[in-house]
């Protein structure tokens, strides 16, 4: 029976590391695509009404105050959500199937 337990747990563990490599992909690749997205946004509202007299240091200027307004955002502490959630869910599940 200490045996089927062991095996059982390496084969959980083995899940676990797998789990977190492919979430750590998706995080990376979402968090890239979402600070893309949002970069290309602030570019177009620029480019769609800039100031009189501008010049591409504010240009410069304004894109870096909206990536780092973006940075503090819910939106992008909501990408955690990719790496937290699932092992919350998976945790859920192994307590309730094995204790209740």
């Amino acid at each position: 029976m200490g045996q089927i337990r062991g095996a059982a747990m390496i084969g959980f563990l083995r899940l676990m590391v797998f789990w977190s490599v492919f979430a750590a992909v998706a995080y990376w690749s979402l968090l890239i695509y979402s600070r893309s997205v949002r970069r290309e946004a602030l570019e177009k509202q620029w480019d769609a009404d800039p100031p009189d007299g501008s010049t591409d240091d504010m240009r410069r200027d304004f894109i870096e105050q909206g990536m780092a307004a973006y940075e503090g955002s819910l939106r992008r502490k909501l990408l955690w959500g990719v790496i937290v959630l699932p092992f919350i869910a998976i945790g859920t599940l192994l307590y309730l199937v094995n204790y209740a």
